[in-house]
């Protein structure tokens, strides 16, 4: 289990570091403020993982040309591409994952109900959706459980947190934003 990151206060530098990556690029959202963070969270029964949060709130609320792929949502949006059938996000859910879990092995056994059922809680519980590198791979910021503050690639095939050796970097929101911005590949030297 990854842990060693502050969750609950944003450290300075990393605020200061998400502002200079994200503000000024072309196509920031402006910055959602206080107020609707604080609604946002007062709605779905959660507080957003630091540094996200004040990302969120002062920096910007998004960005049209990436990280990922296709941008950085802005709070409480979906991809285009999402799947009507995962329309309901449970937020105040614990993610129900603590290491990697590639189910696409599994699924050759036979889809049985329980399996589907896991499945469904991984794409439902405990994340906010931020962005999408298109085909169905989705970027998640883990809101609750333990997993709080890490960012994980969601796709047909399993979940995969960014920041292990599965997936090299800085664990937590900046250092993917970082990673991002340094044009690095999510999967190491592939």
């Amino acid at each position: 289990m990854m842990t060693g990151m502050n969750t609950d206060t944003c450290d300075p530098a990393e605020a200061a570091a998400l502002r200079e990556i994200l503000a000024s690029r072309p196509g920031a959202v402006p910055p959602a403020g206080w107020e609707a963070v604080r609604s946002f969270e007062a709605r779905h029964g959660i507080v957003l993982p630091e540094p996200y949060r004040t990302c969120v709130a002062e920096i910007c609320d998004g960005l049209r040309a990436g990280p990922p792929y296709r941008g950085l949502l802005p709070l409480a949006e979906t991809p285009s591409d999402w799947s009507p059938y995962f329309a309901e996000r449970l937020l105040a859910e614990p993610f129900p994952l603590a290491e990697a879990w590639l189910w696409e092995e599994e699924e050759e056994a036979g889809l049985t109900q329980e399996l589907q059922a896991r499945q469904d809680s991984v794409f439902e519980h405990g994340s906010l959706l931020l962005g999408t590198d298109g085909c169905g791979m989705y970027w998640a910021l883990i809101v609750t459980g333990p997993q709080r503050g890490h960012v994980w690639m969601i796709d047909e095939n399993g979940a995969i947190p960014f920041g292990t050796s599965l997936m090299p970097g800085t664990p937590g929101f900046t250092g993917w934003v970082s990673h991002w911005a340094e044009g690095r590949s999510w999967f190491g030297d592939v």
